[in-house]
């Protein structure tokens, strides 16, 4: 891929408060995707609060793409129920990583801020920083498009040797 900018590693943390889509509980899995890239973590059966902590890894290219998050509840007999959506913009998040390029920045420097508004999924304001010669980002999305629900997850740079 001639416009490769590197790989961007995002960690599916957790579900809060999930929407129940079964009788008395859910079981939810997470679809990740940008353009032509699709990824999903495991089903968690019966948990409104799932645990996942998944890695999963998107190459990032020019030109810079939404990643879009789907929450489903996992059914045997029947179409897996939707459970909310969310969108991630991360082109400041790679803003972030080129601000780090041929720099020495100190470990624990706040490269940027990112708050909620009505235009974005954020839940809480969301720092992105540098760890560990790492530019990392944690954050709480708020689904969209049903009753409740926020998905935790980070994400982590990881440059591509050219």
């Amino acid at each position: 891929m001639e416009n490769q900018l590197g790989l961007l590693r995002v960690r599916i943390i957790r579900g809060i408060n999930l929407a129940i889509r079964d009788l008395r509980s859910s079981d939810p899995y997470v679809v990740v995707t940008m353009g032509k890239q699709k990824l999903k973590t495991r089903v968690v059966k019966k948990n409104a609060n799932p645990e996942w902590n998944e890695d999963l890894t998107l190459c990032i290219s020019e030109p810079i793409l939404p990643i879009k998050l789907q929450v489903y509840d996992k059914d045997t007999f029947s179409y897996d129920d939707k459970m909310g959506d969310a969108e991630l913009d991360v082109v400041p998040f790679i803003d972030a990583v080129r601000m780090t390029r041929f720099k020495n920045i100190p470990n624990g420097v706040i490269l940027s801020r990112i708050m909620p508004r009505l235009q974005n999924c954020y839940s809480e304001e969301s720092c992105i920083v540098y760890e560990n010669g790492k530019v990392v980002q944690n954050m709480f999305l708020r689904l969209r498009n049903v009753e409740c629900g926020e998905i935790q997850l980070q994400l982590q740079w990881i440059d591509v040797p050219s």
